[in-house]
């Protein structure tokens, strides 16, 4: 009787959840980016706490779910995440294509940096960090060398405590090792790698790539700590309409504007507008200098784009960037500027850039490329004067072809550079006296490349180039690559070449125009070359609940002629070719983390080991961190629209320019962090508010970061016959007005309020 009883009530209770189960629904459907299927995606609804991952075909199925609406999520490294309501019908399947849309870091986008063609950030060989304007929009800055602080292994670095001169440090190189290119073409360099990098309308930024390591292969002189590329929209696919306006408690107030134009049928025009000014001179520090640089900078930039037959490209794009930027005693003003009785560092920067890219009308793919930039600098540092203009013309024709198994491209470059300025670097001794030489460099040259698809798994990515240089002569820079990925999962990328870099005094160190220190070239400097081979390896990692991705390189370079300033004397700096070799090696991670729910988290630490070597002396060089590490935090709120943006980096010790045995100061910096925090409202038609703080923890160097700034012209340092400096009851550290002590910005916390408007 027991046992008919229980048979009875376990058939009831198996009808029962068979019912159910048949009255449940069931989700199926595909997760795409554009025409690219997004594997490993996470796919779940909030409210019943449940989820998958997609297939490598970006495919997924949830089975048993209870019919009705529910709230559907999707996550995936690199896109924004997807958060919809769905209908779900009792008894059936529900059918479903997710579309996701490019967020800070997209493992699929296109670059083209590594290899000149354009491929998937997964699918080159040579490895390439991609970001977009919503990474950068994590911490909003006034300009792209800002915004690179939260880039691991890439640090701006200011070189002046009075005019905030500055440039990019790649793996812990300085910034004449790295080249900026925009659309590709290498119109940000000498003159303008110091102060051609502000003013680059954000609003037009499609993305930035990132390639470390030398790329002389393809980009030539100055491409040896890498390249930075930034990428601009096309007008036929950008918003008709983008505007971004901020402003701190430091009263900066920075205005960027985009504009799509139409010109009939067959061509679209894309117009930015990006101002900046600051005109508060700030003192916190109580040195009696300003903090910061009064800025005012204005540039506008221009792209046209062109319908052709068969798809052909055609584009031209102009920009003009003016600045008026100074720092110096709180009581300067321009009627003292180049006296000696005000201390004031004066920078008019005027510069003309145009880019240009056509398609010939020919069966084969073969592209010409161009750029022409003028840049002119008039500028005071204190009393001495530096003037110069440069002119920098560039062309070359590609030549594109798929041939089986081999993707090859061919290049025939011509690079020609103007440069006068009115210090030794570009005067001559003739038997008549001192006359100014302009330097005058026409740069032919060839570059061939081959990308072998060996297996499925397997590509190998051979590449030479060949420079003839009217100055320094024949320079030759192979480059070999390889990359195996035996699944979507796992990419291991070798790389290896060679890199050149031929010199400019301004910017191998800002040093020589401030101070009191003379330019003395001991020899006739010649390039600098350099060997580099680093090891990439990407990794996803699907978890339950979250994605993880990893990717670690270990990168080697070693230098010969290296070019070395030698400070050992306080009235000059003396420069000439290392007679030993330079080595940068180390090891850098990048984590992305992206939970279910709307938590990312972004981080990244570098270590490294920067010297030089002659003979047996090993020398670490100045202003070279061996620790540095970036993390950005993000959390959004679905219903209220509103994120939060936790954004910081952190530096090792670096080594300080002292002045002598008797200089009192640190000779190492201290470990050092600035943190941000930004909370974002969303709302309807394009509208967003964002505000927050900079600098949380008001980190700011020490305030003597400045030597003597009570006697900027040095008119109370006793010097002796040899013109050392001698110790004094006013100067007993025997030490002269000097602007080169810093690591770190004089800004400290400040507050900020912004909003920007976007019109599809």
């Amino acid at each position: 009787m027991k046992a008919g009883f229980l048979r009875s009530i376990c058939f009831l209770m198996l009808c029962l959840y068979t019912m159910e189960t048949l009255g449940q629904g069931r989700l199926k459907g595909k997760v795409m980016a554009g025409d690219v299927p997004v594997p490993f995606a996470t796919v779940g609804f909030k409210d019943l706490k449940t989820g998958v991952a997609t297939s490598e075909g970006g495919e997924f199925d949830i089975p048993h779910i209870t019919p009705g609406k529910h709230l559907l999520q999707v996550s995936a490294v690199g896109y924004v995440t997807y958060l919809q309501p769905v209908q779900i019908k009792a008894a059936g399947i529900t059918e479903t294509v997710i579309r996701l849309e490019p967020s800070a870091s997209s493992l699929n986008e296109v670059v083209v940096s590594g290899t000149l063609r354009p491929v998937t950030k997964m699918q080159s060989p040579v490895p390439v960090e991609v970001y977009t304007p919503l990474f950068f929009r994590k911490n909003p800055t006034p300009s792209i060398f800002d915004a690179l602080q939260n880039v691991n292994g890439v640090r701006p670095q200011l070189n002046c405590n009075v005019c905030n001169t500055g440039d990019i440090h790649i793996n812990g190189l300085e910034g004449p090792y790295t080249m900026v290119m925009i659309d590709g073409m290498p119109i940000v360099s000498a003159l303008s790698t110091v102060y051609g990098l502000s003013g680059i309308p954000n609003s037009l930024v499609e993305r930035v790539e990132i390639v470390k390591g030398p790329a002389s292969t393809l980009y030539g002189s100055e491409a040896v700590a890498g390249l930075i590329n930034i990428i601009t929209k096309s007008p036929s696919t950008a918003p008709s309409f983008t505007a971004d306006v901020m402003t701190t408690s430091w009263r900066e107030h920075n205005v960027d504007l985009g504009i799509r134009l139409r010109a009939g049928a067959k061509a679209q025009a894309l117009l930015g507008v990006n101002y900046f000014n600051f005109q508060h001179p700030t003192d916190k520090n109580g040195d009696g200098f300003t903090d910061v640089t009064l800025q005012h900078r204005i540039s506008v930039f221009n792209k046209w784009s062109f319908n052709r037959k068969n798809d052909r490209v055609a584009s031209v794009a102009a920009r003009y960037f003016y600045e008026d930027r100074w720092g110096g005693q709180m009581q300067w003003n321009k009627n003292w500027r180049g006296s000696d009785s005000v201390y004031g560092e004066s920078i008019f920067t005027s510069r003309v850039e145009v880019i240009g890219q056509y398609q010939l009308p020919v069966k084969e793919h073969v592209m010409f490329q161009g750029s022409f930039n003028f840049h002119d600098q008039n500028s005071f540092y204190g009393i001495k004067p530096f003037m110069a203009k440069q002119t920098i013309a560039f062309g070359q024709f590609t030549w594109d072809k798929e041939l089986g198994r081999h993707s090859l491209l061919a290049g025939l470059p011509l690079r020609y550079t103007y440069y006068i300025d009115n210090t030794v670097a570009t005067e001559e001794k003739t038997p008549e006296g001192i006359k100014k030489k302009p330097q005058r460099t026409l740069m032919p040259g060839l570059f061939l490349q081959d990308e072998i698809r060996l297996a499925t798994a397997h590509t190998l990515l051979l590449g030479m180039r060949y420079d003839r240089n009217s100055v320094h002569g024949n320079i030759f820079t192979p480059r070999i690559a390889y990359k195996w990925s035996p699944d979507y999962k796992n990419v291991l990328r070798l790389n290896a070449g060679t890199g050149y870099r031929v010199v400019s005094i301004f910017t191998e160190d800002h040093a020589a125009l401030t101070g009191a220190r003379e330019v003395v070239l001991r020899s006739e400097l010649k390039p600098e070359r350099s060997w580099n081979i680093n090891l990439n390896y990407t990794k996803k990692i699907p978890v339950n609940n979250a994605f993880l991705g990893l990717d670690a390189t270990a990168f080697y370079t070693y230098f010969s002629n290296r070019i070395m300033p030698d400070y050992s004397r306080q009235d000059s700096i003396i420069y000439d070719n290392l007679k030993g070799h330079a080595i940068s090696r180390g090891f850098s991670l990048n984590t992305d983390l992206m939970f279910s729910f709307p938590l990312k988290l972004l981080a990244g630490v570098t270590f490294m080991d920067v010297y030089e070597k002659d003979g047996t002396q090993k020398t670490r060089p100045m202003l070279t961190e061996r620790f540095s590490g970036t993390w950005s935090v993000s959390y959004s709120f679905a219903r209220p629209r509103i994120s939060i943006d936790y954004t910081g980096n952190i530096y090792g010790p670096m080594l300080l320019p002292l002045q002598g045995p008797l200089d009192p100061r640190p000779a190492k910096s201290p470990y050092w962090s600035i943190q941000n925090i930004q909370v974002t409202k969303k709302f309807g038609k394009g509208w967003e508010l964002y505000g927050g703080v900079k600098n949380l923890l008001n980190y700011t160097p020490p305030k003597n970061a400045i030597a003597r700034p009570h006697d900027p012209f040095d008119k109370r340092v006793v010097r002796d016959a040899g013109g050392n400096v001698v110790p004094t009851v006013e100067n007993p550290y025997a030490m002269t007005f000097d602007t080169n002590y810093i690591f770190a910005p004089n800004q400290g916390i400040r507050g900020f309020l912004g909003a920007r408007f976007t019109k599809l």
